[in-house]
């Protein structure tokens, strides 16, 4: 059964750069939806979707499976300000965010943390996508404030 995607999260995924090697961050999944979505789009890239949310994780990794089996799809429990990459782990080409309070202006006081992490997990050159403006505004992590 297909995930039923909403349109907000369906225009920022259409909004997204997606080709199918890229190693790809998304912050604040909830139960998954988008990440599915990317993730029948991957063939020799990932995608790692982060949530704060113990409660959010198990539900889209109770969703996941056939994603989950193709190695392409990850979950892991964390809030973007505590994300270390895993040890010998590549960075990623870009990162995306849905309502996540530390990078959209609602959480100002989590923000520099956010970021800091962020450009800590990220290529360089690789682009932030946040959904405070419609359908996403684009930063360049290097000058991502």
């Amino acid at each position: 059964m297909a995930d039923q995607i909403s349109p907000r999260i369906a225009k920022a995924v259409a909004a997204l750069p997606l080709k199918p090697d890229l190693r790809i961050l998304e912050i604040g999944c909830g139960t998954g939806v988008a990440a599915r979505s990317i993730c029948g789009v991957l063939t020799t890239g990932k995608i790692v979707a982060i949530d704060r949310s113990a409660k959010a994780i198990a539900i889209a990794r109770a969703g996941s499976a056939t994603a989950l089996a193709t190695g392409r799809l990850e979950f892991r429990q964390s809030a973007i300000e505590d994300f270390v990459l895993a040890p010998g782990e590549a960075h990623f080409d870009f990162a995306f965010a849905m309502r996540v309070g530390s990078l959209d202006g609602r959480h100002p006081e989590l923000a520099s943390q956010a970021i800091e992490r962020l450009r800590a997990a990220l290529k360089p050159d690789a682009l932030v996508f946040v959904d405070d403006r419609a359908p996403l505004s684009i930063r360049d992590i290097s000058r991502f404030s």
